[in-house]
């Protein structure tokens, strides 16, 4: 991956029980987070998604993956805000995602960063849910023919708002974008961000719209790689 590219990795999700090695990379926070998902699958997918971070992130800085220190301050103060590299000048951006079958790492040089995915559902009112997710000027046009329509949309706001840093707490009603099919544009967006953004449609599986987002005059070559051979390898890597 060059300093010009985003860089984008996917994985599977992977049980804690059986990849001790890999849940002894995370630090206090991380472990504590995981214990306290009750699912299985939840705990799977946070588990590949942190592991992978620190993983891909320790390559590019030259630092072990068990020794990466996170700053997830919130704007409330609390440690649950979206995590940023601590200590770590020049660090790059990175944004972390996770949905049914998958999990994926999006690592960029030129500045903050945001990635989603979604697997595609059964969901129970997709209109009525459009109301919160489009804009008005959405809601004047035809809304999403269906669920994967639907989603399409709110990955690619989704992901812009992770870029923000904000994430949710920003309404994605606030922007207006190009209609599901059709490329990804910002055409409007309240309380924007000074710099223009960037916004590519992203498809790791089927059925698993993602999209990955950014700031900056243009859209970057995105390269995506194997996050699965990143996880199951690492040990043979650091010793290479």
């Amino acid at each position: 991956m060059s300093n010009t590219e985003c860089g984008v990795w996917w994985a599977r999700p992977l049980p804690p029980d059986g990849h001790p090695d890999l849940l002894a990379l995370l630090d206090r926070h991380e472990r504590t987070r995981l214990q306290k998902l009750r699912r299985p699958d939840d705990r799977a997918r946070y588990l590949a998604a942190h592991a992978l971070a620190r993983l891909v992130l320790g390559h590019r800085l030259g630092v072990h993956p068990a020794g990466l220190r996170f700053d997830r301050t919130c704007r409330c103060g609390q440690q649950h805000g979206k995590p940023r590299l601590a200590e770590e000048p020049g660090a790059p951006g990175f944004s972390l995602t996770h949905s049914g079958d998958l999990v994926g790492l999006a690592v960029s040089d030129d500045g903050p960063v945001g990635l989603d995915v979604e697997h595609v559902r059964p969901l129970t009112d997709v209109a009525g849910m459009a109301t919160h997710v489009c804009s008005p000027a959405e809601l004047a046009r035809p809304l999403p023919a269906d669920t994967a329509a639907f989603l399409t949309t709110w990955t690619r706001k989704e992901a812009l708002l992770k870029a923000t840093g904000e994430g949710l707490a920003r309404p994605m009603a606030t922007i207006t974008l190009s209609p599901a099919g059709s490329p990804p544009r910002v055409e409007e967006w309240a309380d924007a961000p000074a710099e223009p953004a960037w916004l590519a449609d992203l498809l790791p599986a089927p059925g698993h719209p993602g999209a990955v987002a950014g700031f900056g005059p243009r859209t970057p070559p995105i390269r995506t790689a194997d996050g699965d051979a990143v996880l199951l390898g690492w040990r043979e890597r650091l010793r290479s």
